[in-house]
This record gives structure tokens, C-alpha cells and sequence, in this order.
């Protein structure tokens, strides 16, 4: 069934058990690639294919024309695991500065809603794709962020660093979607028609700098690891069986290597069916997941006017020199170690370079 998100206000015994299934290719046809990709299509022959009395949820993260895009990670929590909110502060829906795809898909609701994600994208250079690297560098904060950003006054590293270190922060640094499972599907073409018998690409001229058999994968599912493994971490299991690749339109064009093609492959949908069905029957067993104490679904950002304007006179202090004693930027400043005394801070280290 389609999904109701106001059944997310409901006892968990008393919603219907609810799956998030995500196309994670860059490809749609509303944009410069102009064909759909093979993740969107078994994005809806798998929900076409589970339990319809499920609530069956789907989104595709495909590149549309004007349309905004996952905004990277800011790596906040690299100054303080405090400092990095849950949900995601860096951005917020509708912002017109800095618009914002993950919120405004609200796909970190959507996520928190979900009992189960089933992921299905294809490798881009032994990797998962640009768009499901940042959405999941995103979900950094589903991994002990902290939950309440009053006691940072949004985005403060000081009270951030200090917090981290307090008795408290030890109560509030969860998990937050912790029980939950995901399953992924990848699929790759090995480099379609261009590489040679030797399996070096055919126009490369310093053959001695590609070593096929040095390639930094023997299972190619292993693209995906850094995303299985980031779920794990956080306390989302992702059952082995549950974790797969496949082969699509190996030695051939990539123009001949679409969705309409994919259906004809003997091999690649029998084995997405046979994931499917897997991933069906173990999330059913498992049944439905309870909600963590501090819920993505039905949060409502605080009004942070004030806390902006102080971010900014810091900012102002930090890049006319005078950083607050005692605080990080103060050490490298006077050690020398990242040269940014600059109310210029927006121009490259390029331009700066080049005088311009």
C-alpha cells in the first residue's frame, strides 16, 4: 500500500510494517544522462513485488534539472561528536541559501519511519554512487549525534567540545536508528567495452600503470562496503545474504547496456528477484522496529536567529585574526598550521595563489 506517514504517530503494534526502497543512481531522464537508470526500474519492480499490505515507500536520487541535490557533510562531528545534530542542522528544509535534497524529500523521517531500506544503485568507480555517498555521510548523525541542539545553541563548537566531555553526553549520543535492517543491491558493468583481453582499458597508453590484477576488489559487492559497514555501526543490520552484486552489460557499449536491456538479462533480474524475496521473508520475521527516544519523524528545528547571528561574529572574529583564547583556532593560528586569517574566505587557495 502507499505509505501513510501519519501512521508513524501510531503504537507500533497498531501501524502496518513499512520498507524504504531507494534508487540510488545519479541517472534520470530529466537530466543531462536523459534515460532513467536500471536502479529506478528495480526500485519499482521490487515494490511491485512486496507484500502490498505493507506501506511501500520509494524514492529515486537521480539528478533533475534545477532541482536541488544531497548538500555534502560538513564533518562537524570531526570537531565534536556534539557538535553534529539529530537530525542534520547544517541545512533545513526549503532553505533558499543552501538548498538541500535530503530535507526536503524529508528523507531523514522517512528513514526513521521505515522498519527496513532496501538500497539499489550501480558502482561508479569502485563505489557507490556521489548521490548515496552523501546521503549516507548525511546519516552521520544517526550515529550518536546529539539530539538536542539547545545545548549547543545550534551550532557552538565550544559548548560542543565541552559537552562531549561532560557525564551527560554519555546518555544522549544513541544510535538513533538502531534496529532497523538494510539490504543493498549493486550492480556494475566491469567497465562494459573497454577494457581488453588483459583487462586493461584499450586507450591507455602507460599500460604499466593499471595492474588488473592489483584492482582493489575481488568481490565487487565490496564497493558498497563503506555503507554496509557505516549501518553496522550504527546498529542497523544488514544480513550478509542481504548484501549483493551483480553484473550488467559487461563488454558492451553503455549505450547498450539500459533498462530495457537489463530485462533481457538471463541472469541479473533472477538474481534481483531471488534478493527481493529475501529481503521480504527476513524482515518479516524480524517484524516491526520500536522507534528510538529521539525521532527524526514529526521534528520541528528550533528558531535559531540569535545563535546564527553569533556564528557569524565569530566568524568575523576567527577572520580578522582574533579567535576566541584558548579555543582550536586560536592554537593553529599561532602555530602557523592553516594559514587562515582571511575575511576572504570564500575565494579558492587557487585564486589566492594567482593574486586574483
Amino acid at each position: 500500500m502507499k505509505p501513510n506517514d501519519d501512521n508513524g504517530k501510531l503504537p507500533t503494534a497498531q501501524r502496518p510494517f513499512r520498507v524504504l526502497v531507494i534508487a540510488g543512481s545519479e541517472r534520470r531522464q530529466f537530466g543531462c544522462a536523459a534515460i532513467d537508470s536500471k536502479a529506478r526500474s528495480l526500485m519499482f519492480r521490487m515494490a511491485d513485488r512486496l507484500p502490498q499490505e505493507w506501506e511501500i515507500d520509494v524514492e529515486d536520487l537521480g539528478n533533475v534539472w534545477k532541482r536541488e541535490q544531497i548538500k555534502t557533510c560538513n564533518a562537524c562531528v570531526s570537531t565534536s561528536m556534539a557538535l553534529c545534530v539529530w537530525p542534520c542542522n547544517c541545512y533545513h528544509k526549503n532553505d533558499s541559501g543552501q538548498p538541500d535534497l535530503m530535507w526536503n524529500l524529508d528523507l531523514y523521517a522517512r528513514l526513521d519511519l521505515a522498519d527496513a531500506w532496501a538500497i539499489i544503485g550501480p558502482v561508479n568507480w569502485y563505489a557507490p554512487t556521489s548521490n548515496l555517498k552523501a546521503m549516507f555521510d548525511r546519516l552521520v548523525c544517526m550515529n550518536g549525534g546529539n539530539p538536542r541542539e539547545a545545548t549547543i545553541k545550534h551550532k557552538d563548537p565550544d559548548l560542543a567540545i565541552a559537552l562531549e566531555h561532560s557525564p551527560a553526553w554519555q546518555t544522549m549520543s544513541q544510535n538513533h536508528l538502531e534496529g532497523r535492517s538494510a539490504a543493498f543491491f549493486s550492480y556494475g558493468d566491469n567497465g562494459g567495452d573497454e577494457l581488453d583481453e588483459s583487462g586493461r582499458p584499450k586507450m591507455l597508453r602507460h599500460r604499466e600503470y593499471f595492474e588488473p590484477s592489483d584492482e582493489p576488489f575481488k568481490q565487487m559487492r565490496n564497493a558498497y562496503a563503506p555503507l554496509v559497514w557505516q549501518c553496522r555501526y550504527g546498529g542497523i543490520e544488514v544480513p550478509d545474504p542481504l548484501w549483493r552484486y551483480e553484473d550488467s552489460g559487461r563488454g558492451k557499449k553503455y549505450s547498450d547496456n539500459q533498462a530495457e536491456h537489463m530485462v533481457a538479462d538471463p541472469k541479473l533480474l533472477p538474481s534481483f528477484d531471488e534478493w527481493t524475496d529475501a529481503f521480504s521473508t527476513h524482515v518479516a520475521a524480524k517484524g516491526k522496529v520500536e522507534p528510538g527516544e529521539h525521532r527524526a519523524y514529526g521534528y520541528k528545528p528550533p528558531s535559531h536567529f540569535w545563535a546564527d547571528m553569533w556564528t557569524k561574529w565569530r566568524a568575523l572574529r576567527i577572520a580578522l585574526g582574533f579567535p576566541n583564547p584558548g579555543t582550536s583556532p586560536a592554537i593553529q593560528q599561532q602555530r602557523g598550521l592553516n594559514r587562515d586569517v582571511t575575511v576572504l574566505y570564500k575565494k579558492g587557495e587557487g585564486d589566492k595563489l594567482r593574486g586574483k
